[in-house]
């Protein structure tokens, strides 16, 4: 069984999810400007590291809620 996380969704172009199977973490990011990127992740550690690198902190230094909320959603998984 697939379970699905939404990590955000602003409107119908601009989402990320993530989807749980079995030990696979399905990572789909779709922007209005890039597309539709998915990764594949065979640990939440891994997931995590990625998160890191994507949501940086100091890309949020002007709105901190959103971080949190951002990096809280994507512990839940």
């Amino acid at each position: 069984m697939i379970k699905k996380h939404v990590i955000y969704k602003k409107d119908k172009w601009n989402m990320l999810t993530v989807e749980v199977n079995g030990k696979q973490l399905i990572l789909r990011e779709i922007s209005d400007q890039w597309g539709e990127e998915s990764r594949t992740f065979l640990s939440r550690p891994e997931m995590m590291h990625w998160v890191g690198e994507r949501f940086p902190k100091e890309k949020f230094a002007d709105n901190p809620e959103e971080y949190e909320e951002i990096i809280a959603a994507f512990k839940q998984v």
